[in-house]
């Protein structure tokens, strides 16, 4: 497609494919706040032949051109595990970057639009990357500050763009600074951690390294059933799940990645909820422009030991115990490890706005908002 001077086609050759992947390192050269990811973890994500997420998906990437100079990207998603799961017609995108200029932006949304609709798409809805398992969400606010890891950052003209478009919020995402210093944890917490423990026989444990295939098949039985019911959610297979674990794997900490078990009458111990954060990777990361070599790998491990900053990633519980409130036993353990061990600092992310027990637990123990991230839909038939 070709309109004014701006040319739009579908990525085919590897020389589009790097040019995909390569755009935003070029866009965001210089900025004080975006982290360039590590480009072998972008190809990895990138990667539709091979990457389990696209098994149960179908994707095109576009690119938008002027004068042979790449200026936007966009992937245009059908993302048939949460059709069938929501019973809808959504189409998506995701990796969407682009230069300052409406009508770059409007062809690429178009090229999405078009490829989407021609699939039986009703919506159009993002960003995301290529999920909501991974990163998602347009930044709307927050933009003086870093993102955690696994977070986005993107330009603040991306939102007039997509509502210049028409598109409209769907859902906002909260990301919480939390820390020891702010940290609320009342005696009335402790106490409420405590008769959970003792009333319901709940203990805590560490995530075991060495036993980490079992660990992660516990984690995604939990997690299936937690969040069955929660805005987005798609039941992740054993595969993807498999590869999201073993990308983790390269940054947990065991200290504050944790299961929380039930003693049940015959003696056994059920797995019931987990917490998981990580060291906040991007402090690291910003030092090494997105490569490992040949002196990225070295700055990544030398400044990986100087984190004291961590993402709370996820904390859940099995809906059946979920109305008891068993948030207040993770809070009360993260309290204790951050108070004795390094991660002092940090930042839960992402929490819906709509999802009032979390926003308000968040609150209660002290947290601010400190950045925003919106989810934006329109309508592709009338």
């Amino acid at each position: 497609m070709i309109e004014n001077d701006i040319t739009v086609r579908a990525v085919r050759s590897p020389k589009e494919q790097k040019q995909f992947l390569e755009l935003p390192y070029q866009l965001y050269k210089g900025h004080p706040h975006w982290i360039p990811q590590l480009r072998i973890a972008q190809q990895d994500i990138l990667n539709t032949r091979k990457h389990p997420f696209y098994q149960t998906s179908e994707v095109e990437k576009f690119l938008a051109l002027r004068a042979g100079k790449v200026v936007g990207r966009i992937m245009a998603i059908v993302n048939r595990a949460h059709n069938e799961y929501h019973q809808e017609q959504a189409g998506f995108f995701g990796f969407f970057e682009v230069e300052n200029n409406f009508a770059t932006a409007k062809h690429l949304l178009d090229a999405a639009r078009d490829w989407l609709q021609s699939k039986g798409a009703q919506r159009l809805r993002g960003p995301v990357n290529p999920s909501t398992n991974y990163e998602c969400g347009l930044l709307v606010q927050g933009f003086d500050q870093d993102p955690a890891v696994m977070m986005p950052y993107n330009f603040a003209y991306y939102a007039e763009l997509l509502e210049g478009y028409g598109m409209h919020k769907m859902v906002d995402l909260f990301a919480y600074e939390i820390g020891v210093s702010v940290f609320n944890m009342s005696e009335k917490l402790k106490r409420v951690a405590d008769r959970l423990k003792s009333k319901y026989r709940i203990s805590l444990r560490n995530i075991n390294m060495k036993d980490f295939k079992n660990e992660v098949q516990i984690v995604r039985r939990i997690y299936n059933d937690a969040w069955s019911n929660n805005w987005g959610f798609v039941p992740v297979s054993e595969d993807e799940f498999k590869h999201l674990a073993n990308d983790m794997k390269q940054i947990v900490d065991p200290s504050v990645v944790f299961v929380a078990e039930r003693l049940e009458d015959d003696g056994s111990k059920r797995p019931i909820g987990f917490f998981l954060a990580v060291p906040d990777i991007n402090r690291a990361l910003k030092k090494t422009n997105g490569n490992l070599f040949p002196t990225g790998l070295l700055k990544l491990l030398w400044h990986s030991r100087q984190i004291n900053y961590m993402r709370i990633i996820t904390m859940g519980v099995v809906k059946e115990f979920q109305p008891l409130g068993i948030a207040a036993v993770f809070y009360d353990e993260i309290y204790r490890r951050a108070v004795s061990g390094k991660f002092k600092d940090g930042e839960m992310s992402w929490v819906l706005e709509n999802n009032m027990m979390m926003n308000r637990s968040a609150e209660l123990i002290g947290g601010k908002v400190s950045k925003v991230y919106r989810i934006y839909e329109t309508r592709l038939i009338d």
